[in-house]
């Protein structure tokens, strides 16, 4: 592949000032819209020698046939270009935003003579006062019931309410007494007007001025034994101090925020919004990103912030992210413009934003991981997954048993692999295995030794049983695989039920169609040694090296790229995820027991000062290096005792 990219511009062709630039292919569509705050800077790096881009961008720029730019004045009019276009042009190599949904919110038609309240989806409403959004659909319906005893605004429709008025009976709200609009006679439409306007002005701050004077008004209304007036203000007082409750204080009375947490992956990303206002989370919102090119988090923040703040949303005085973005000055200035006043950038790193922000980040976790599973579980994406798989590895079927390793370890020591399966796109947990390696020299190494010692399992048919293996560990005559223990494990990564080896020995004997070990040549060319001394035959083998997501293949100089945005791809990260997961729970577990155990066996030292000790010093090796008195210092640990420790450690 030629470095030479025949659209390139010449060089002093491109200008130094701020702009938005695309990428168009042979038939003009548009690949990729940027901006920059020096065009000049920002596309040479496009132009870079090819084996240095990353492996999305080098597909961008050689898909490309053309490159244009548009010079705008300020760094905020180039954010303001580049989102109008990208929602021109749908580029395909820019970030795919999905909304895992539509949420509810709570209106108030302002704009209406008599204004109602409402549950809706639909945003856009003319004069409408918006309330959330809420998580749940019933999560309005409760805020609503309650607010109505302290506020018995409007609810029913607009036919309702012309025909209630245009025939003097009120609605049937009116009549069971949970609507006081102007209907029901009982209020006139000035008096409901005031009415709604304390709704909103409640729902829009939450603070306890309103509360504290209608309290005001119970107590005067008792002491004049006006006792109706004095029931009906503590319902009031009841309703609005329920509906205060339901928002957790998380912040202080007068914090408005909104708070965004990323959690991303090579392949995409969830983002949660908390809106915080008042203090109190008034609403969540959710959404994954499929990023097509590598982005790092401040282009990332970039096009949050877009996507965030279009339409009628409205940013707040702050807004809080994980860290700022390298054009925060920027994005400050835009986000101004849209609320007609100072908007804050700002990065939690302690205190209780850090602390929401860890909760809200939990969030986005659990967020990328159910897309992943959704995405991967479902039967449709994993047949066309499979499918994509054997016609880009170049199978003669579809993998249909999948087997991938894994190989984690502590500083050389403690090494330990996995083996997960999945089946039909499926992890199949009771048929994961874990190894253990008591020496090696490297991950290759500890590959070749897990590989050689699993493929022996697959024997003819036709082999007699003195063939097969006993008790889980196969010996063979090869020096370096002795000593490599084999065990299985269930779902639950404990050791399964051994109530039947010999059918234990038989599911292990199930020959996978495709091999895939976590890495990227050396580790392809380790595993494929293993699998050609084995002599075993119908099996493909791939690695996945994970910066870039590439697949490799034995003794192929370039790596098969599946597509971004593909299932095959989220199937093979998935599987690849499930074995660096299970080799390194399995590798911790060890480590703990190993380091119990070296403890354990000094006289007068149990689990609760074994337990004192480590916390104290952190490792086996720091409590090693550290002195008797210092030892002794340690509460529960006397003089004594600390010799001793001491002294078996250092033995």
């Amino acid at each position: 592949m030629s470095d030479a990219l025949s659209y390139r511009p010449k060089p002093g062709e491109i200008p130094t000032e701020p702009g938005v630039y695309r990428f168009r292919d042979a038939s003009h569509r548009v690949l990729y819209v940027g901006k920059a705050k020096n065009l000049r800077a920002r596309l040479s790096n496009y132009f870079a020698p090819l084996s240095s881009l990353h492996e999305r961008t080098r597909r961008m720029v050689t898909t490309a046939t053309s490159v244009e730019w548009t010079t705008v004045g300020t760094e905020i009019e180039a954010l303001q270009l580049e989102w109008t276009w990208i929602n021109e042009f749908d580029p395909p190599f820019n970030v795919q935003f999905k909304d895992d949904k539509s949420y509810p919110y709570l209106a108030v038609t302002l704009a209406d003579e008599a204004p109602r309240a409402l549950v809706t989806r639909t945003e856009g409403i003319k004069g409408a006062r918006y309330f959330g959004p809420y998580p749940k659909v019933w999560a309005v319906h409760e805020t609503i019931d309650l607010m109505l005893k302290a506020f018995p605004i409007r609810t029913c429709n607009n036919a309702n309410y012309k025909r209630a008025m245009q025939s003097g009976k009120p609605c049937f709200a009116g009549q069971i007494g949970r609507c006081f609009g102007p209907c029901s006679g009982k209020v006139s439409i000035e008096e409901h007007r005031t009415i709604v306007n304390e709704f909103v002005s409640f729902m829009g701050s939450q603070d306890r001025k309103l509360i504290n004077s209608l309290t005001a008004q119970m107590k005067d209304a008792a002491l004049a034994q006006d006792y109706e007036t004095a029931a009906r203000r503590r319902d009031q007082v009841k309703a609005l101090n329920a509906v205060l409750e339901k928002s957790a204080v998380v912040l202080r009375d007068n914090v408005d925020i909104d708070l965004f947490a990323i959690e991303q992956d090579e392949l995409a990303a969830a983002v949660q919004l908390f809106i915080v206002r008042g203090g109190r989370i008034r609403g969540v919102r959710g959404w994954v990103v499929d990023k097509e090119l590598d982005l790092n988090i401040s282009e990332l923040i970039d096009s949050i912030m877009q996507t965030a703040y279009t339409g009628d949303a409205v940013p707040p005085r702050e807004i809080v992210l994980p860290e700022l973005p390298d054009d925060a000055d920027a994005l400050e200035g835009w986000l101004g413009e849209i609320a007609h006043r100072k908007v804050r950038l700002v990065a939690a790193q302690r205190g209780e934003k850090a602390a929401l922000l860890a909760t809200a980040t939990q969030n986005a976790k659990q967020a990328l991981m159910l897309y992943k599973t959704r995405r991967s579980s479902d039967f449709v994406a994993r047949s066309k997954a499979l499918e994509d798989l054997q016609e880009a590895l170049g199978m003669e079927s579809a993998p249909l048993r999948m087997e991938c390793y894994d190989v984690s370890h502590l500083g050389g020591t403690n090494i330990v692999a996995s083996m997960v399966v999945f089946e039909d796109g499926l992890p199949r947990k009771d048929e994961y295995r874990r190894f253990g390696v008591p020496e090696s020299t490297d991950d290759t190494d500890s590959l070749y030794r897990v590989l050689t010692r699993r493929l022996a399992y697959l024997v003819p048919d036709d082999a007699t049983p003195d063939a097969l293996p006993k008790g889980g560990v196969i010996a063979v005559p090869a020096n370096p695989l002795d000593g490599l223990s084999i065990e299985e494990a269930s779902g639950a990564d404990q050791p399964a039920d051994e109530a039947d080896p010999a059918a234990k020995r038989a599911k292990f004997r199930y020959q996978p169609n495709l091999l895939i070990v976590d890495g990227g040549q050396p580790q392809v060319a380790a595993a494929a040694r293993a699998l050609r001394e084995s002599g075993v035959q119908g099996i493909t083998l791939c690695g996945i090296a994970k910066r870039l997501e590439e697949i490799w293949l034995p003794d192929s100089e370039y790596p098969v790229i599946l597509p971004r945005n593909s299932d095959a791809l989220f199937l093979i990260q998935r599987i690849r995820d499930e074995a660096h997961r299970f080799a390194i729970t399995h590798q911790r577990a060890r480590r703990k027991r190993d380091i119990n155990t070296i403890l354990g066996e000094i006289p007068g030292l149990g689990p609760a000062r074994i337990k004192v000790l480590l916390v104290h010093f952190g490792s086996v090796t720091r409590l090693r290096e550290a002195s008797v008195d210092s030892i002794a210092e340690i509460r529960g640990i006397g003089p004594a005792l600390a010799e001793g420790i001491h002294r078996h450690l250092r033995a």
